[in-house]
């Protein structure tokens, strides 16, 4: 049986393997592979420069991010398997783990399974991925590349909001396409967009097509859905704004989730515990706000306390 078994990869839960390896609980690993079409390592693997992550003063390309945290993890002593938990039983101790004919048996687990952005899949979308299209304005919307330059936020919601306001920081105009008449925001979000004179809100218009010169984005074509007139609209990126989808289907039935799908995790003060008491959640499989590698890096060592604590107290 092993203490402690830690689901998914990326900076959470790279980050709490290797403290719990450094408390000699000799985590295993089971890193996931493809999960919602993303690479072991999570979204940062769809990354090419991260430029907000602590000790990367020239930026990191995100691949090679996540395979320092991979290598540091097994220098410490983790065990990685590259493979998929298809389901789990938490219903009592040892907890039971299922990939394919495989079951392994815990005393502790930690989920770091990520979400993954969703996306338009746009005809050229594939394309230009990360060469000018993106999902996370606040993790890219800095680069050089934007600078007085206009770029696109598709979203009608909360985040769509923040996403475009955090654009005008670095862009000369930001497009906002929205496919009905009314926002989802808050009013205040809203009227915080409307205000700016950076931002322009189109309604009643959905992108097509994502279009570029082969190497990067240039254009995105969009049409109204109400006159079914069609345009182009040329800018420098495309930000998704559309939500996300937390890697959580295997565990419906076996812990508390949310409307949206995400782990519930006690946040008073701040905790990564869940409703089972020996199964801790970590990164953004828990965290709908901020999204960020730093945050899920914290929340991974977190998270491994909070596991390392449990299995003192019933050993």
């Amino acid at each position: 049986m092993e203490d402690i078994v830690i689901i998914g990869s990326g900076p959470a839960g790279h980050t709490a393997a290797i403290y719990a390896a450094r408390a000699n609980l000799k985590p295993i690993m089971f890193e996931w592979f493809m999960a919602g079409g993303i690479a072991a390592g999570g979204q940062l693997t769809t990354t090419s420069k991260v430029e907000n992550f602590p000790g990367f003063p020239q930026g990191i390309d995100g691949i090679q991010l996540m395979a320092n945290m991979r290598q540091q993890a097994i220098n410490m002593g983790t065990r990685i398997e590259t493979k998929t938990i298809d389901k789990v039983d938490f219903s009592s101790q040892p907890l039971k783990l299922f990939s394919g004919n495989e079951v392994i048996e815990a005393k502790s687990v930690i989920i770091a399974t990520w979400a993954i952005a969703k996306r338009l899949g746009l005809p050229g979308e594939k394309e230009y991925r990360q060469k000018g299209i993106s999902a996370c304005a606040i993790c890219d919307g800095g680069l050089p590349i934007f600078r007085n330059k206009v770029v696109v936020v598709i979203g009608w919601g909360d985040v769509a909001m923040e996403e475009a306001l955090h654009m005008t920081h670095f862009a000369s105009k930001v497009i906002l396409l929205v496919r009905r008449d009314v926002l989802r925001a808050s009013e205040v979000m809203q009227e915080r967009a409307k205000a700016n004179e950076k931002i322009e809100i189109r309604r009643f218009t959905e992108a097509l097509e994502a279009m570029g010169d082969g190497n990067m984005l240039t254009w995105v074509k969009v049409i109204n859905n109400q006159t079914k007139e069609e345009s182009t609209i040329e800018c420098s990126w495309l930000f998704y704004a559309i939500g996300h989808t937390p890697n959580t289907e295997f565990l419906w039935w076996q812990i508390t989730l949310d409307n949206d799908g995400y782990i519930v995790t006690k946040k008073m003060p701040v905790h990564t515990a869940t409703n089972v008491e020996w199964v801790f959640a970590a990164g953004d499989v828990a965290d709908k706000k901020y999204r960020q590698a730093v945050t899920s890096a914290g929340s991974g060592c977190m998270a491994a306390f909070e596991a390392q604590k449990y299995l003192q107290e019933n050993k």
